[in-house]
């Protein structure tokens, strides 16, 4: 199975599933509709997100980074960073909890 294929876009909505759930981390595929996202927010965690599929926007610390499948970018705990698909968009997260 390919990365872009670990979850589905559903027209109008952020979809999400969780691969693995541990203590220590997480690993979740999510799949955005155009002008789709999630607003500005802060995590406890270090995460490092991969694009898989499409476009989009993720700002951190202010600064907006454009990215694209076969990218990735780091969402260094305690700092502030959102996410709005430019086109429809999908990603892994990888979220270490220690």
């Amino acid at each position: 199975m390919k990365s872009a294929d670990l979850v589905e876009y559903q027209p109008g909505a952020v979809v999400s599933r969780a691969l693995i759930k541990k203590p220590k981390g997480t690993v979740t595929a999510f799949a955005f509709d155009a002008g789709e996202g999630l607003s500005e927010h802060t995590a406890p965690f270090d995460a490092l997100v991969f694009v898989t599929d499409g476009e989009a926007e993720i700002t951190v610390d202010g600064v907006a980074h454009a990215v694209s499948a076969g990218e990735m970018i780091e969402l260094p705990a305690g700092r502030p960073h959102a996410l709005k698909a430019v086109r429809r968009f999908k990603m892994v997260l990888v979220m270490i909890r220690e």
